[in-house]
């Protein structure tokens, strides 16, 4: 007889989370932790966006045809 126990809760998939997918097998637990994923994951995506607005203002001033 196998030393499994059947009536564990099975454990958590540690799969990705992915936006629009079905929210009911989640704890509140697990919501508050994936809400805390995506804060930071926004945070992240900012930085980026504003590194590359950076680097393309001193892009555009270094190419900017003259007026002259």
């Amino acid at each position: 007889m196998s030393d499994d126990n059947i009536w564990a809760a099975p454990k958590a998939a540690s799969a990705v989370f992915v936006p629009g997918s079905d929210l009911s097998r989640l704890s509140v637990a697990e919501l508050q932790t994936e809400i805390t994923n995506l804060q930071a994951e926004i945070v992240r995506l900012q930085r980026e966006i504003d590194a590359r607005s950076g680097v393309r203002a001193a892009a555009d001033a270094l190419f900017k045809p003259s007026s002259s």
